[in-house]
């Protein structure tokens, strides 16, 4: 069984709390994009990138905005939430936010496709892009920041040679007699 450092306990609690709020934001998501809607008239599906935005622009600063702005949060929180979930504090910045900006991607395209066979609910292109941009916004302003932030408080991203003399001291000072490490015989086969 493996023991767990000083702050292990907490990181797993947060990783917890990050699967729990991550469930309970999917739930939210999947209540608001694909529960029916009783309307009088639907748009048409939009497959051209970029057309639905250019039709919101048209409408107005104000709605433009409004419609812009909705399709940028509802997967916004996916770019927090699922690196907390993942619960990892040592990892490229980069690479970590190619995942989150790929599931994030691949949630939007889920609910979009589902959404073909939904009453009231209209595929377009648009709001895939805008989920996924939301999602790599929240990504690049709170994650590496909040993993340094992490990372301060538990002491990792020492450097390796200190862990390893700091385990070193502390092993030799709760061993009653320091006369070093057990002599173990090599070569010696397993019997059958």
């Amino acid at each position: 069984m493996q023991r767990q450092g000083p702050g292990g306990s907490a990181a797993f609690r947060f990783r917890v709390a990050g699967v729990i709020l991550l469930l309970a934001h999917l739930l939210l998501v999947a209540w608001l994009t694909l529960r029916p809607l009783d309307v009088m008239w639907m748009t048409a599906a939009n497959f051209e990138p970029l057309a639905g935005i250019k039709a919101d622009l048209a409408l107005g600063p104000l709605q433009a905005f409004r419609r812009i702005s909705e399709g940028l949060l509802l997967l916004a929180p996916l770019g927090v939430l699922l690196p907390a979930a993942g619960g990892r504090l040592t990892v490229s910045p980069l690479a970590s936010l190619a995942r989150t900006s790929a599931a994030g991607a691949l949630i939007s395209l889920a609910i979009e496709l589902l959404q073909t066979g939904i009453p009231g609910q209209v595929v377009d292109v648009d709001s895939l892009l805008l989920n996924t941009v939301g999602v790599a916004l929240a990504h690049l302003l709170v994650v590496p920041a909040g993993r340094a932030w992490l990372r301060r408080g538990r002491g990792v991203g020492r450097g390796v040679s200190e862990a390893r003399d700091e385990g070193r001291a502390r092993r030799e000072a709760s061993s009653p007699s320091s006369q070093g490490t057990t002599p173990t015989i090599t070569r010696v086969g397993i019997a059958p």
